[in-house]
């Protein structure tokens, strides 16, 4: 087994960082073996390297090595690419064709992107992890392949499992082992030897002078989040290397070509952004929180102008067809009983008033009303789970009433 430090200067890279030196001892082991991997890690951060690592030094090597992006293939097309595909399979198929698992038999296929894929296609992909088995389009024949599967995803799986968007059988075939790559913002002392080698690649292949980083530069670079990562730092130190005449540069130099440096947000956000993976996290939930804001006060605003223009008949019906309800239940034929009056609407309204009972002839009578009111409201709440919708159908009144007898009474 070679060393670490070989495997590093052969495959390019570069950094010292411990998890990543474990993401790397972790590939060279399992390279002899011909078990599934899945590499994880966020866009940007090289995962395409860790494939490369296991087919180069696996009893593989001398076969083909494929690389395919799952998520640039449209999906009316991937299980041709993949599978191959008879003639007349499909509108211009002319011919038949060798799917990338035929061509590369016997070799290792790396599936970037793996969540992108349909799940129709995981159907046949998992039966290629499971058997050696495919299918071409538009043919009944069973073929064999044999191949190493190498997969890697920027999504969470957990997640895309979640929401029926990955299969989990699938999931756990390609994870047998499962490599993660740590982002660019937790390899700070890594930046600056990156930013170096980028530099130099640069001045070689636009010959001019190699760019340098003044202290509070490497600082600033140091401190920043780099949400893109490593791609992103590569694409920053090409910029300055082509658009900067001074080769020695500062901080105030490098600002300029970081995104999101010089917004007028609190010191707060900027500082956490800087110094944690959970920055651009608390912006997100910062403007989340600003956009509810502005949402509640227009749903009072909506509220007042509806209670202001209330149309009290329709409550009164509604009181009117509750009473009627209560009656019902108690077998009285009418609602013109001597002993009770119809419930009567006070004239004058604020956002507190409730509606209330006018006692006539007899107070007895009118608090049994009351209580069978109550008892009727509890009964229909109970019956539908608290569903204020259901229950005011029930009671025949609106569920703005049912709302205001619920804080009347207390409920």
């Amino acid at each position: 087994m070679e060393p670490l430090q070989i495997i590093k200067q052969r495959f390019e890279i570069i950094g010292n960082d411990m998890h990543l030196n474990r993401s790397l001892e972790k590939a060279i082991r399992v390279a002899p073996t011909d078990i599934s991997v899945l590499v994880t890690g966020e866009s940007g951060v090289g995962k395409e390297s860790i494939p490369k690592i296991i087919h180069n030094l696996s009893h593989r090597k001398h076969a083909k090595y494929i690389a395919v992006n799952c998520g640039a293939i449209p999906e009316g097309t991937i299980d041709s690419e993949l599978f191959g595909h008879e003639k007349g399979a499909f509108t211009g198929a002319v011919g038949a064709r060798q799917g990338y698992f035929e061509v590369s038999d016997g070799g290792t296929i790396f599936l970037d992107e793996v969540g992108e894929l349909p799940l129709t296609t995981q159907v046949r992909l998992l039966r290629v992890l499971e058997n050696g088995e495919f299918i071409k389009v538009g043919s009944s024949v069973v073929q064999k392949t044999n191949i190493r599967i190498i997969a890697a995803t920027n999504l969470n799986m957990s997640v895309a499992i979640k929401k029926g968007k990955f299969r989990e059988d699938l999931y756990y075939r390609l994870s047998t082992i499962e490599i993660n790559l740590p982002p660019l913002r937790e390899r700070q002392n890594d930046i600056h030897l990156l930013f170096r080698k980028f530099a130099a690649d640069f001045a070689q292949k636009y010959k001019m002078p190699t760019i340098r980083l003044d202290e509070n530069a490497i600082k600033l670079l140091e401190n920043y989040g780099f949400p893109g990562n490593i791609r992103q730092l590569k694409n920053i130190a090409e910029q300055i290397s082509v658009v900067e005449e001074n080769r020695e540069i500062s901080a105030e130099k490098i600002k300029l070509y970081l995104p999101n440096t010089n917004h007028n947000l609190p010191s707060v956000i900027e500082t956490k952004k800087s110094s944690s993976e959970f920055g651009s996290e608390r912006e997100i939930m910062y403007k989340i929180l600003f956009d509810m804001r502005n949402d509640i006060n227009d749903l009072k605003k909506l509220t007042l102008e509806l209670m202001e223009n209330e149309d009290f008949n329709k409550v009164q019906e509604d009181n009117k067809k509750l009473i009627k309800k209560i009656y019902k239940e108690e077998n009285i034929d009418s609602l013109h009983k001597p002993d009770v009056e119809v419930v009567r609407i006070n004239e004058k309204y604020n956002n507190s008033t409730d509606f209330e009972f006018t006692e006539t002839i007899d107070v007895e009578e009118n608090l049994s009303i009351q209580e069978k009111e109550i008892e009727l409201i509890k009964k229909s709440l109970e019956k539908y789970q608290g569903k204020r919708k259901l229950a005011a159908n029930e009671l025949g009144i609106s569920e703005r009433t049912l709302y205001r007898k619920i804080k009347q009474y207390n409920l």
